[in-house]
């Protein structure tokens, strides 16, 4: 067949055009600017888009978690109204799941091998408590240091949670107790009975309690009420997931004014304490005690001929230890009293038991100061307190970030920089290790062969590791003293609604209602 010469292009035409073809274009570009360069940041997006993308499924691997990520944000918008519900659907959907919030990668470990493992993997991982912690509680807050440098600074403030200092605390705690709940009790009768919340009133009692047990008169009545005003901006920064800058209107950026407020004032305890010990003054708080150990053990290396004194520790660096000390009184601690009040208010058997127990403990004298050795003989209140923090554990989980690639099990390595999450609640909600997990059951710790007892390591309450809770034994008592006087003090009722179990997650945990408490004056 032969075929019309001018259906088809001599080859030596095509190139140029081609050509004219590429000036059309060019002209058409030039003369169309607008689109050029609508079209060029089209490309450049979907081209940062496509490369987002490829970086999250790389460092997902084979990990459990959503396919894609939401561009730029994530699962940011599921963050901002945290529910425990959907904690526990990402804790089945794997040992180790992934996920992403604001190019933030994070690795989550539901299983107790895998928590511990990171806790316990300084070498891998450091501290981050939540992506805003450090500017909200500062970078050089010791409660981000790693390895000796850490250990070091651990070890010196031990000798605050020594038996003695605690029973210097002690007066403190139950002098305070004793007195809120007046306050208590006169607000119930002034309401004519009516249930209230006591979110914020256990909130102010527990910073009452803190701040006079820390900084003892060194820090006037107003600012502890300054203190407590502001601190509630600093608990909703340190939600796990905020926007991530600090930007004027931001909680973060609220949660730093309310930092330097509170720091402020610890400081100047910290000056002032100096000053009173120096000056021959007793050990009447924490602050109190830590200048007296320093004075202590300089006058002993003076002794001595010793070269090596003691570190010094500027106010700013008091203030600061003091300042992460709240965080954990303040938050952790709320959270704990309130839950105590709510399942012993359901549990009127239970709360029976303790009243009983005490009268035993006190010798039927309740206006008598609580004492250790009080505290000592109530077994059973303390493991009210121990189950119950283990059914509302008010920590759920432990944000670490990644110094390096961390080589977490044999098929998977968390890449360096990302977040990765131990989470504590399953662990302490495993079916083999507590039997019906979800009841109250404080008998449990009662049998010393019980499978609560004979695995301790399920129980991560105050975490695990280098970095575990260094006021476990100050936590303990004081929830002894505030659930011991309020059993012997007080009656209340829980007004149950249909919030009451579920979970309110700020920081820690909370009952979405406030709980809602009726309180009487007890006269037995």
């Amino acid at each position: 067949m032969v075929h019309s010469s001018s259906s088809i292009a001599h080859p030596s035409s095509i190139p140029s055009q081609i050509f004219s073809s590429a000036e059309h274009l060019s002209n058409k570009l030039l003369s169309d600017r607008p689109s050029l360069i609508i079209g060029s940041v089209a490309v450049a997006i979907l081209t940062i888009l496509l490369l987002e993308q490829t970086i999250y499924r790389a460092k997902k691997a084979h990990l459990p978690g959503s396919t894609w990520t939401i561009p730029i944000i994530g699962k940011f918008f599921d963050s901002l109204n945290p529910t425990l519900e959907g904690y526990k659907r990402q804790w089945a959907s794997g040992e180790l799941s992934a996920l992403s919030v604001f190019h933030i990668f994070i690795v989550m470990a539901s299983t107790n091998e895998y928590t511990r493992k990171i806790l316990n993997s300084p070498a891998y991982a450091e501290p981050c408590l939540v992506y805003s912690a450090k500017q909200v509680l500062c970078p050089e807050n010791w409660v981000f240091l790693n390895g000796k440098e850490h250990v070091d600074y651990r070890r010196t403030l031990n000798s605050l949670f020594t038996r003695k200092a605690l029973a210097v605390y002690l007066e403190v705690q139950d002098s305070i107790a004793r007195h809120h709940f007046a306050l208590w009790l006169k607000t119930a009768k002034e309401s004519n009975g009516s249930p209230q919340s006591i979110m914020h009133t256990t909130r102010y009692l527990n910073m009452h309690t803190s701040l006079r047990v820390f900084c003892g008169e060194h820090i006037p009545e107003d600012a502890i009420t300054i203190i407590s005003d502001n601190y509630w901006k600093i608990t909703l920064a340190l939600e796990l997931v905020n926007f991530p800058l600090a930007l004027p209107g931001t909680k973060i950026w609220g949660a730093i004014q309310s930092r330097k407020v509170a720091l402020r004032h610890l400081e100047e305890a910290a000056r002032r304490s100096k000053e009173y010990i120096a000056n021959g003054g007793e050990v009447r708080c924490m602050i109190d005690q830590w200048v007296k150990d320093i004075q202590d053990a300089r006058e002993k290396a003076t002794m001595e001929g010793s070269a090596k004194m003691p570190r010094e520790f500027t106010d700013h660096e008091m203030g600061l230890v003091i300042l992460s000390f709240l965080f954990a009184s303040q938050d952790a601690m709320s959270s704990g009293v309130i839950y105590a009040f709510q399942h012993l208010a359901d549990h009127p058997e239970i709360l029976a038991k303790v009243r009983e127990e005490q009268k035993v403990a006190r010798g039927a004298d309740y206006a008598k100061p609580l004492t250790l050795e009080m505290v000592d003989n109530m077994p059973y209140l303390k493991a009210v307190i121990k189950e119950s923090l283990r059914l509302k554990p008010p920590v759920t989980m432990v944000p670490y970030k990644t110094t390096k690639a961390f080589p977490i099990s044999s098929s998977y390595t968390v890449p360096a920089n990302s977040m990765v999450i131990p989470s504590l609640y399953p662990s302490l909600h495993d079916p083999n290790v507590y039997e019906d997990p979800h009841l109250f059951l404080p008998d449990r710790w009662l049998d010393p062969n019980s499978t609560a007892n004979t695995n301790p390591k399920h129980y991560l309450v105050f975490g695990a590791g280098p970095h575990r809770c260094i006021g476990v034994e100050y936590t303990n008592i004081n929830m002894a003293c505030v659930m011991g006087n309020a059993a012997v003090l007080m009656d209340w009722e829980h007004l149950k609604t249909n919030d009451s179990e579920e979970v309110q997650m700020i920081a820690t945990l909370f009952p979405k209602d406030g709980c809602l408490l009726k309180f009487s004056p007890r006269t037995e």
